[in-house]
């Protein structure tokens, strides 16, 4: 291969370009299931894609939103990522891209349109990417219902995965995360008169009350690192209503296989605390956790690439956070993950991009593909 400071150097003067690019894509927003707007980044990313690739995007559609692959005849590496975001359509609008100095910010900027254009950017620095494959999921925010058959079909078919999710704000990659479930509680009550005669009702927002309690202590203080968080809340219908029905969304996050099906078989076994209300629980394990056995020999390639760059060690870092490595993990395929871009809060307001670190990002990225799909290194 090239050496890698030749990398570096075509990176580095390539780095205007990719700001540039980043401001495009943070300005084509991306939020999850809005067809249109999806549609729209989808294809600004197959003309970008096929321009270094040298050969047209797949569109695959299902339940109509569109996903981008690019498959290798014999595929030795995969490159993995996602478009969508979590922010709402027109949140650009009151806080549109911008650069101050070395920092970038903007919805989505950091997870992760700014690997995506590091991407890109590496596989423009190759000879040869015909070993490459390539696929930009547009549901990951949502879980990944729609695309999980999809990345698992090209794990499967690929020697190795690198997922292009930000690094750490240190710059580390990720060998290992969290694997995660979502549940749905519902309970339900019964309505009466909340003033004239409320004992005649079951409340539900009291018995969810109760639920919420039961479901913290599942993770609270646990020595495991295992969360049980629950998050979105509905119940009622009016102010003067003994609540019928309620409902509670629960996220739970642990580093073992164990851990997640010891709180599902918990949350499914929940029983009523009020005597006459009822309770459903839908949703189950979503994914399993990535482990970092099957990181370890790609983040030695990894490692021994940003040495060439003159980059201080490479670190491997352990993040609670889910992706969709865990997918490609869970079926044996070596996994990295954290290959984008160096930066920090995502998701919230400040979300950020180191741009002067775009550079040596995209040559290590470059410098591990081609590694990865010229060399035996299994």
């Amino acid at each position: 291969m090239d050496h890698p400071r030749d990398l570096l150097d075509a990176a580095t003067k390539l780095r205007p370009d990719m700001v540039e690019r980043l401001g495009t894509l943070v300005s084509a927003e991306s939020a999850p299931g809005d067809l249109p707007h999806l549609e729209s980044c989808a294809d600004l990313l197959a003309r970008w894609g096929e321009e270094v690739l040298g050969r047209p995007a797949e569109r695959v559609v299902v339940d109509g939103l569109p996903h981008l692959l690019w498959p290798a005849a014999r595929q030795r590496v995969l490159l993995l990522g996602h478009f969508d975001t979590v922010f709402p359509i027109g949140t650009v609008r009151s806080r549109p891209f911008t650069v101050r100095g070395d920092i970038a910010t903007g919805p989505g900027v950091c997870d992760m349109k700014a690997g995506i254009v590091q991407m890109f950017t590496a596989l423009g620095l190759l000879a040869d990417t015909s070993a490459v494959g390539v696929l930009l999921t547009c549901d990951e925010e949502t879980g990944s219902g729609t695309s999980r058959p999809l990345i698992e079909r090209q794990a499967r078919r690929s020697d190795a995965v690198l997922v292009c999710e930000a690094a750490t704000p240190q710059g580390e990659v990720k060998v290992a995360r969290k694997g995660g479930s979502v549940y749905r509680v519902i309970v339900q009550g019964r309505a009466a008169h909340a003033g004239v005669e409320p004992q005649r009702g079951v409340n539900a927002t009291v018995e969810v009350a109760h639920q919420i309690l039961t479901l913290r202590a599942l993770g609270a203080g646990h020595s495991s690192g295992t969360s049980v968080t629950p998050t979105l809340l509905a119940a009622g219908t009016t102010t003067n209503t003994v609540p019928e029905l309620a409902s509670l969304a629960v996220d739970v996050r642990a580093w073992t296989s164990a851990e997640l099906e010891r709180v599902d078989r918990a949350i499914h076994e929940l029983v009523p605390f009020l005597p006459e209300a009822t309770l459903a629980v839908e949703g189950n394990i979503g994914r399993h956790p990535m482990t970092p056995e099957l990181a370890r020999p790609l983040l030695e390639i990894a490692r021994s690439v940003a040495g060439q760059l003159g980059m201080p060690t490479l670190g491997g870092a352990h993040a609670a956070g889910a992706s969709d490595g865990n997918f490609t993990a869970a079926l044996g395929v070596p996994t990295l993950d954290g290959l984008g871009a160096v930066g920090g809060g995502a998701h919230a307001r400040d979300e950020y991009v180191q741009l002067d670190r775009m550079p040596e990002r995209t040559a290590l990225l470059a410098g591990l593909v081609d590694q990865l799909s010229t060399v035996e290194w299994r």
